[in-house]
């Protein structure tokens, strides 16, 4: 009797969380895609912050400015160069992708307005599910490029909210 009643219980708990994890799996879905985003800029602001968030769905980076910024480029590539010298920057990851803001990391006097501790780890996401890696690939000629290594080649989008550029990339296809 007893074993029958925790084949039943087994079976209920079973198909309860089977049907949470189907109700979260539907609330991810995203239909993203991985292809390039880009949108030219009609305004440059100054990069102040670079920071990250966590989601149910997918991990966030963020781009911060002064005044505002609305041009990027974001793709998926074999390798992140760093700006000017050409250098690979090395990322952890099954994936990289290259992001590029239309915004320099300094003032028109040439002083630094976003300034980090490693360049290589401008975000700690050791926490993370998607992201491995944020590193800093330099400011040059008025744009900003970082490599953000990810766990696998997965859906992303980018948007941006006043001040900011937002890129997101999903946690599962």
């Amino acid at each position: 009797m007893l074993r029958k009643l925790a084949l039943v219980v087994a079976a209920v708990t079973g198909l309860a969380l089977t049907t949470a994890f189907t109700a979260s799996a539907a609330a991810c879905e995203t239909g993203w895609g991985s292809l390039p985003r880009f949108a030219p800029a009609t305004t440059a602001g100054e990069l102040t912050d670079i920071r990250g968030g966590r989601q149910d769905c997918y991990d966030r980076l963020v781009f911060d400015f002064r005044g505002t910024d609305d041009g990027y480029s974001v793709q998926y590539v074999d390798e992140v160069y760093e700006e000017g010298s050409g250098k690979v920057v090395p990322l952890r990851g099954g994936a990289k992708l290259q992001v590029v803001v239309y915004s320099p990391a300094y003032d028109a006097s040439g002083h630094p307005t976003y300034v980090f501790a490693n360049r290589r780890e401008l975000v700690d996401v050791s926490t993370y599910s998607t992201f491995r890696q944020v590193a800093f690939a330099g400011s040059f000629e008025g744009q900003t490029t970082v490599g953000l290594g990810t766990r696998a080649r997965l859906p992303f989008r980018v948007f941006t909210l006043p001040g900011r550029v937002v890129v997101d990339v999903a946690h599962t296809w």
